[in-house]
């Protein structure tokens, strides 16, 4: 009985779980399923959570690492013990070097069984201690709703990134009070009085001052109200690699992204400039082309992280401000500065330079072999405001980075791990987030087999991102390594195809091959037909030569 008398509703811990992720806003779970954590699946039954039913662990952390990406609140995979969790670590290692919030549950033995050696028994500590931020076992059923708003907060609190939650089998099934552990909110930081005189002078004594823009943190609004302040300002702002967006790529305010093979116009900004100041990121490995750039330690650089530890940065550090970026952008909005000529001219040359790199190559066909320059350009022209792309890695990305109009927050959404096979589970999570908006995806060839059997899911749940899959028959970046290092030795980085169009139609979508540059604007508005009136996944399989390169 409770304390007024009535009698407290009881249910399985592993409803409670459900309940508890529902309270907390989740809409979908990423999910493979497994008799470890059965009561969780049939907690699911009736909630108003969508379950998607995943046909591989990696696919499944992908799509939920990519949710955690599109939403301000963890994307949540469901995997099985053993095997199940080792499959999904990859999604892990993406979600923790990209600080993305996702909390992956992994069923586990029963309590009884543990230290015997039993069926698909592992150490979710050992294994998961290093690559997590936290790895938490249920062993009391009482503490169910309490662990899982303790993770929640974990993922999202300080640097974002990924959470582990072991659930071991007989736990799980044990009835608790039904009552729900509140949301637990979480610290945001924001500008002092010392932080916001310091940044305000030294922009006012910069003369070429940049801003570079990053991470998964921010808001739509927030993202839009930084770059109502630097057009305001004329102030100029960079992306770090693969995090487009944030600041419009039609934004003149926007000077390009800066990362692997990033162009060298924006190599050289981090050199030219007199004030760099990051939101939302670090000058790491990436930015700083392997901890080489910006190394002087008489620059300037001033750094807005809500991670006081400033995990993964190099360089100088002249100021920090700790403060997530929608609360940093809050506070600077508020500090309105007198513009000077050379904001105007730096700003003017850089976005000049940035134009000049995006401009669009012909959209009519030429003769010969299929261009992947070709279909950038159509589709492109065909694209609406709110398009957004997904991609994993390979040369086949650069493509994105240099054409794709990415116009507003998490409009790109990428693997900053370098991870490959992330493609298509993400295009299917963004999908699934946003129905009827344009989702493309750019893979490649090497890549997209990885996971492209994520493809049935999204014909199951009806997602219908439009694929892209760039046959140039290697792994490219991988060859272009091979070649600098090694000419003329090619090894271990060539590859044989099926007819990724044909596997398309199999797994229940639109699938169409080209192999001629003249068929390109016809299969690409096929496929867009196909996916506006069939409402199913559309797959473009483009046969490109070797060596053809974005930039």
């Amino acid at each position: 009985m409770s304390d007024n008398g009535q009698e407290q509703t009881r249910k399985s811990a592993g409803h409670v779980i459900v309940d508890t992720l529902a309270a907390h806003g989740v809409e979908r779970t990423y999910v493979v399923p497994g008799e470890s954590y059965l009561d969780v699946l049939d907690g699911l039954h009736n909630s108003s959570i969508e379950t998607i039913v995943c046909r591989h662990e990696g696919g499944a952390t992908y799509m939920a690492e990519a949710d955690g990406k599109l939403h301000q609140r963890p994307g949540i995979a469901m995997v099985t013990r053993g095997p199940g969790a080792a499959n999904a670590h990859v999604g892990l290692h993406t979600a923790w070097q990209d600080s993305t919030p996702l909390v992956l549950f992994v069923g586990l033995i029963p309590f009884e069984h543990r230290e015997k050696e039993a069926f698909q028994e592992f150490d979710p500590k050992a294994w998961f201690g290093t690559g997590a931020k936290r790895v938490m076992i249920l062993d009391h059923a009482e503490r169910a709703s309490e662990i899982v708003a303790e993770a929640m907060f974990a993922a999202m609190s300080g640097r974002p990134g990924p959470v582990v939650v072991g659930l071991p089998e007989d736990i799980i099934r044990h009835e608790i009070s039904a009552e729900l552990h509140p949301e637990i909110p979480v610290a945001t930081g924001g500008m002092t009085v010392t932080d916001w005189k310091a940044l305000n002078a030294a922009l006012q004594e910069a003369e070429k001052p940049l801003f570079v823009f990053g991470g998964n943190d921010w808001s739509h609004e927030g993202a839009a109200d930084f770059t109502c302040w630097l057009e305001e300002h004329d102030l100029p702002a960079a992306a770090e690699w693969r995090c487009e967006g944030t600041v419009p790529f039609d934004s003149p305010s926007y000077v390009g992204p800066i990362g692997y093979g990033r162009p060298k116009p924006t190599y050289d900004l981090l050199e030219e400039t007199d004030l760099l100041i990051f939101v939302g990121t670090v000058p790491g490995d990436v930015i700083t082309d392997g901890f080489n750039v910006r190394q002087n330690w008489e620059k300037k650089n001033f750094i807005v992280t809500i991670d006081p530890a400033l995990r993964g940065r190099s360089g100088p550090v002249s100021h920090q401000i700790v403060a997530k970026p929608d609360v940093f952008v809050r506070d600077l909005l508020l500090m309105d500065l007198p513009v000077k000529d050379s904001w105007k001219e730096w700003t003017s040359r850089m976005r000049g330079e940035q134009e000049k790199f995006a401009q669009l190559p012909p959209a009519t066909p030429s003769q010969g072999q299929a261009k992947m320059a070709t279909m950038m350009s159509n589709l492109v022209k065909s694209l609406p405001e709110d398009a957004l792309v997904t991609f994993g890695a390979g040369e086949h990305t650069n493509w994105a980075h240099r054409y794709f109009p990415t116009n507003g927050y998490a409009s790109m959404i990428s693997a900053r791990n370098g991870s490959m096979g992330y493609s298509v589970p993400s295009a299917v999570a963004a999908s699934l987030s946003y129905p009827g908006r344009r989702v493309v995806t750019i893979a490649g060839d090497g890549e997209f087999l990885m996971n492209g059997q994520e493809l049935a899911t999204a014909t199951q749940y009806g997602a219908t991102p439009l694929v892209i899959v760039m046959d140039n028959q290697q792994y490219g970046t991988i060859r272009t390594h091979q070649e600098r290092q090694y000419p003329e030795r090619v090894s271990g980085t060539q590859l044989a195809n099926p007819d990724f169009a044909l596997m398309a139609q199999a797994f229940g979508g639109f699938g169409v091959r080209v192999e001629q540059d003249a068929d390109v604007p016809a299969a690409l508005e096929a496929a867009l037909k196909a996916i506006d009136e069939e409402q199913k996944f559309a797959l473009i399989h483009l046969i490109v030569e070797q060596g053809v390169k974005a930039y």
